[in-house]
């Protein structure tokens, strides 16, 4: 099986601070705005952009339709690879056009001076509306479509019909990329050998199973978002970070969040620092060790941040002496489009939205990713899917992506009033199980990644996180993948490449990449090396998962992922 291109890859992975749009529909997002009066001021004060770019463009359509134009796709742009799209003297005009048409809106938006709010929710519908009229899409015009039709006497059109039938009559009402029984939990993802050790109202803790003789001293927890299942970590053999680490020494706890349902709306940011806590004291009991490494990706990383804070604030700084980050962002100055949306108004509208359910669901907060990536995470399986009538091809990070959760409503609140205000850049202004937030006296090494390509966490905003942190010792990655394409990277991705070098608050992310060189390869084995350095010594392996008071309940990967 071939792997989707990185572009097919973006949207699995959840941000934490998408949740203001993730209440609204799709056409309440499309629809003016204030900042629809603001563009259309701008146009009004300056229209001589608009009017000069409008004449160029219906010159290059006369050369167009006379068949004078060498307009061709950009380097990468895979929608018109079948060869009617330049054999056909017909499609190849209407190809043309579009990509005239489509560049003119592009060229006319970017002349625009728009403050970054309007800039970003003006974007995201061009977005939109260019790319779902492009004339890959249109049943009637599409080559592949007419090819299945004749290849299949006619099936394809039944198979199309009924695919888009499913799909619309539930949340998120976007294609499938991923047939729901093309893997299984437990037997082709999430395989590593472990057992759950404890298991609360909010999580399942799983210890996984030694592969080595000996092990390091210091353990390691994994605190994975709290709005998708955990096994972004675990997936197949050969792609699972947690496989990686336990076969490099490390011993590895992961936390399984529960899937909250309504009665669990009052679960917030304390609730789940006093379960990051619980973890923490359960790894201590089980190992002996007084102190534990953490790794944490997006919204776990968020929380994981804010809780070190608190074990700073009271003394217990030292228990962790590494905290590892993956597309988290702590500094939401911005941040991408996610924090475009978060005004006043709809920051209030979201979170009584959520309350008024109890929680945000899991395919609203999908919808909104796919939409964020049109082309690729949308009109690609609408032509498959429907178009062409195939089944999407199999891939664990997209079923992944499709096994989605819940988030409670008390959780949604302060994940949004985080963002809106971006308090964890002023010290003081959120707390975490009472004491104060402040970030730059968090006492571990840190080591945060970020992907280049990914259009959730932008990767700037990544780094300047990586800047709030305090420690001695801080590293920044900036992979060449996207959100979840830079964390499941294994040694074996021959296409990945990294810039790794410390953080340097002084510099801005722009001027720290002009700096370092990109060398080839996955950030795994550099992290590997780095969280062994600051592991402790090593001891013999335990012969038994768990300890008194911490026996096995279940193996691996436990109840709680499996919950829907």
């Amino acid at each position: 099986m071939s792997s989707p291109e990185p572009a097919q890859q973006e949207m699995a992975a959840p941000l934490d601070l998408l949740l203001v749009n993730s209440t609204k529909s799709f056409t309440r997002r499309m629809m003016p705005d204030g900042s629809w009066v603001r563009l259309a001021a701008e146009v009004a004060k300056q229209p001589a952009p608009f009017i000069g770019n409008g004449k160029v463009l219906a010159t290059e359509l006369l050369q167009i339709v006379a068949g004078k134009s060498d307009r061709e796709p950009k380097r990468g742009d895979r929608r018109f690879a079948d060869p009617a799209w330049t054999g056909n003297p017909l499609l190849k005009r209407i190809k043309q056009a579009y990509l005239a048409t489509s560049d003119t809106v592009y060229r006319i938006h970017g002349g625009l001076e728009l403050d970054y709010s309007d800039n970003e929710k003006v974007k995201f519908v061009i977005d939109n509306l260019v790319e779902g009229l492009a004339p890959t899409n249109n049943p009637v015009l599409s080559p592949l479509a007419w090819k299945a039709l004749i290849d299949t006497g006619g099936l394809s059109v039944v198979r199309g019909a009924k695919a888009f039938a499913k799909d619309m009559k539930s949340k998120p009402r976007v294609p499938s990329m991923v047939e729901p029984d093309s893997f299984a939990v437990g037997e082709t993802v999430a395989v590593t050998r472990g057992s759950v050790v404890l298991r609360t109202r909010l999580f399942e803790l799983i210890q996984y199973a030694p592969q080595t003789e000996q092990v390091r001293e210091i353990p390691l927890l994994v605190v994975p978002p709290v709005i998708n299942k955990y096994y972004i970590m675990d997936l197949a053999p050969g792609r699972s970070l947690v496989e990686y680490y336990v076969a490099g020494g490390q011993q590895v706890f992961m936390m399984s969040w529960r899937n909250p349902a309504k009665r669990h709306r009052n679960w917030g940011f304390d609730e789940y620092g006093a379960a990051i806590v619980e973890a923490l004291d359960a790894l201590e009991s089980i190992t002996g060790r007084s102190r534990a490494n953490v790794f944490a990706t997006c919204s776990g990383g968020i929380l994981a941040s804010m809780v070190l804070s608190h074990l700073a604030a009271i003394g217990q700084g030292s228990r962790v002496p590494s905290l590892s980050l993956g597309v988290t962002v702590l500094d939401q100055s911005y941040a991408g489009f996610a924090s475009a949306v978060s005004g006043e108004e709809a920051a209030e509208a979201a979170i009584r939205s959520s309350e008024s359910k109890g929680y945000l669901d899991g395919a609203a907060m999908a919808e909104v990713f796919a939409w964020l990536r049109p082309t690729d995470l949308v009109w690609r399986y609408w032509v498959n899917n429907y178009l062409e009538g195939r089944s999407p091809a199999p891939f664990d990070v997209l079923f992944w992506n499709a096994d989605t959760t819940r988030m409670t409503a008390a959780l949604h609140r302060d994940m949004v009033l985080l963002a809106l205000h971006n308090k964890l850049v002023t010290p003081g202004a959120a707390t975490m199980l009472g004491t104060p937030v402040d970030l730059g006296k968090v006492e571990a090494d840190s080591y945060v990644m970020g992907g280049i390509a990914d259009h959730i966490c932008p990767w700037q905003a990544t780094y300047r996180s990586a800047a709030l942190l305090g420690g001695r010792d801080n590293r920044y990655v900036l992979s060449s993948s996207g959100h979840i394409a830079s964390l499941v990277n294994p040694p074996t991705n021959k296409k990945a490449s990294n810039r790794i070098a410390d953080v340097d608050p002084s510099i801005t992310p722009d001027e720290w990449m002009e700096r370092v060189e990109n060398t080839p390869g996955s950030w795994w084995p550099d992290h590997l090396e780095w969280l062994t350095a600051r592991s402790g010594d090593e001891v013999d392996a335990p012969q038994i998962l768990g300890a008194a008071g911490f026996e096995p309940l279940a193996p691996a990967p436990g109840t709680y992922v499996l919950e829907n």
